[in-house]
């Protein structure tokens, strides 16, 4: 593959062609999965060519981020929009047989933007209950000269059963600063004062407006056309999972779903039908076993969009430009 010519300070992932035998050794196929199906796998295949081969009720959370209701080409993988009931027919085409890979207290979050998200809402709640939807601030983009600019995105919380699944509140609570302290008897009332500022942390509601996109001086930037922040999905990772549970990704891209599931202690499977991204995916798999930070999360906390140091700073440990071969990749 071609190698662009980047900027020194440019941090986007690339791959050389020596190092490309040495990743295929990690990706997985249809057929390898149909021999003998294990957790912490990505594989390039067709979705339709796996689900079959998959347990049902085996994930305890899965992510979902199709292609949305729009023309767009995947590095030579083309998506056609298309009308209102012919875009829902191609979600049922597989949602319903992801849905059945969801253990019975599992939880589904499906992404989506303006244009498909009723869709994505009717075609979900055939199968299961959908109990929130996030919208989040995607700060990027271009502007319209007649329209107002896109900068937001949904995605819909979904579950099995409504009366039995895992949520954990506590560990997706946010930082934020605290403009006009009060006090009670002279002492803060449910705020710290530090001294890097005053902040507070609080419940995460259903709009997230602290999200950075991937750009060049990011590490976890490759150059897929729609990559998902590794901090985005963090918080559906910590909310809707546990440590050692399974994350099942069926379009997995970048591998931003697998990478945050495996930084933040659980397994994962992946399906990607591009072999380059597949690429990607791995590589940055093998760099968070050298660094698994989560640019904006630290502490235990999220923190609003460029208030932690590091986010500023962008202080990271470098991952490595180059493949060691490893007798396991995790």
């Amino acid at each position: 593959m071609a190698e662009r010519v980047r900027a020194e300070r440019n941090r986007t992932l690339t791959i050389s062609e020596d190092e490309v035998p040495i990743l295929e050794r990690y990706i997985s196929t249809a057929s390898d999965i149909k021999t003998s199906f294990a957790d912490d796998c990505v594989v390039n295949a067709d979705l339709f060519d796996c689900l079959d081969t998959i347990p049902n009720g085996y994930f305890n959370l899965i992510i979902v981020d199709p292609p949305y209701n729009l023309d767009k080409d995947f590095h030579g993988n083309k998506f056609s929009s298309m009308n209102t009931q012919l875009y829902e027919d191609y979600l049922r085409s597989w949602f319903y047989k992801v849905c059945d890979k969801l253990a019975s207290n599992g939880t589904l979050y499906m992404c989506g933007d303006w244009k498909c998200s009723s869709s994505m809402q009717r075609v979900i709640e055939e199968r299961l209950t959908v109990i929130n939807r996030i919208t989040w601030q995607r700060e990027k983009g271009r502007g319209a000269m007649s329209n107002w600019k896109n900068a937001m995105e949904d995605i819909w919380f979904a579950v099995k059963n409504p009366s039995n699944y895992y949520f954990n509140v506590d560990s997706v609570k946010m930082k934020r600063k605290v403009i006009a302290p009060y006090r009670v008897d002279g002492r803060p009332k449910d705020w710290q004062e530090t001294e890097q500022g005053n902040f507070r942390i609080t419940y995460p509601s259903n709009f997230w407006d602290d999200i950075s996109i991937p750009f060049w001086s990011m590490p976890e930037n490759t150059d897929h056309p729609t990559q998902k922040p590794e901090k985005l999905y963090a918080k559906l990772v910590l909310a809707s999972s546990k440590p050692g549970d399974t994350v099942f990704d069926p379009f997995l891209g970048s591998g931003t779903a697998a990478v945050v599931a495996r930084k933040l202690g659980r397994r994962f499977c992946g399906i990607e039908i591009n072999h380059e991204y597949c690429l990607w995916a791995v590589k940055r798999l093998l760099n968070s076993k050298v660094d698994r930070s989560i640019q904006g999360y630290a502490d235990g906390v999220f923190w609003e969009r460029n208030s932690l140091s590091d986010q500023k700073t962008g202080k990271h440990v470098k991952p490595s430009t180059r493949i060691i071969v490893q007798p396991t990749l995790f």
